[in-house]
């Protein structure tokens, strides 16, 4: 399964510069792994200054951390960086809302999710204190990492006692138009119904079956309509900490912009912090 040996962190010299670096903290921390700052900026005494400043008030000792200096195109930087280093999981700020404009040029964080070749953990608000992580919500669809994303969904929950994680499947439309086409009864319509909500609850349980979730509360939810629209409104009314998805197939075009794929709803409109698991190339 996944393992985050290695985090690499983007920092920049922002107002939530600090509170990045606490919310990094905790993560090296439960996953007892290696941590990398990247900066790619200014390198000089001040700046030097100002990172071991943060990385004291974080609880972190400098001589443990490994501070990479870069100039240059920002996601360039970083992504090489990230290959350079055998980064396992790359966290990054994220913007909360996306406008018209950032949709379809691309910010930073936007390519990054798009091209990194590792997993990616967006963080949209981050804090200082850290949060009570009470409900996480994993996609379980349209990815060859459904497995490796229930299991890093389940192995963050049992960082906080009572953490619901919420699987969510997508019944499919199409099998129940067909069923309605076969000029079935509203009885054998229900029916057929009930057989797709098995079958995808099923296919859920089965992965859980070889995954560890013990003292983890589970909820199996099916959702139907569009499903990245559906699952940012799943997780908006559960008021979920996290949101776990595998990395999609293939990259994203311009096409899938004009004509959205579902995690493209998710990535222009972040309902909280966001989990996108990608295990590294030859890991």
């Amino acid at each position: 399964m996944i393992q985050f040996h290695v985090i690499g962190l983007a920092l920049a010299f922002s107002p939530t510069a600090r509170a990045m670096l606490a919310e990094t903290s905790r993560l090296v921390n439960h996953f007892k792994s290696k941590l990398i700052l990247i900066h790619v900026g200014n390198h000089g005494q001040e700046e030097e200054h100002k990172i071991n400043e943060m990385l004291t008030k974080a609880g972190l000792n400098s001589v443990e951390v490994k501070i990479l200096w870069k100039k240059g195109d920002p996601v360039k930087e970083i992504l090489k960086s990230c290959k350079e280093e055998k980064i396992d999981l790359l966290i990054a700020g994220a913007l909360k809302k996306e406008n018209l404009v950032n949709h379809y040029l691309g910010t930073v964080a936007r390519k990054i999710m798009h091209k990194a070749d590792c997993s990616v953990l967006m963080i949209t608000n981050p804090s200082v204190e850290g949060k009570s992580l009470k409900n996480i919500v994993v996609n379980a669809e349209d990815s060859p990492y459904v497995e490796q994303a229930i299991y890093a969904a389940c192995h963050w929950g049992h960082t906080v006692s009572g953490t619901w994680i919420h699987i969510i499947r997508e019944l499919k439309l199409l099998g129940l138009a067909l069923a309605a086409n076969e000029q079935c009864n509203e009885e054998e319509y229900a029916q057929s119904k009930q057989n797709m909500l098995r079958e995808e609850t099923a296919e859920v349980e089965k992965i859980l079956h070889r995954i560890p979730h013990d003292k983890l509360k589970i909820n199996i939810k099916i959702l139907s309509g569009k499903s990245g629209f559906e699952l940012v409104r799943f997780a908006e009314r559960k008021e979920a900490g996290l949101l776990v998805i595998g990395a999609p197939r293939r990259r994203f075009s311009f096409f899938t912009r004009v004509f959205p794929h579902d995690q493209e709803y998710i990535f222009n409109d972040l309902p909280c912090n966001i989990l996108v698991i990608q295990p590294r190339a030859n890991a």
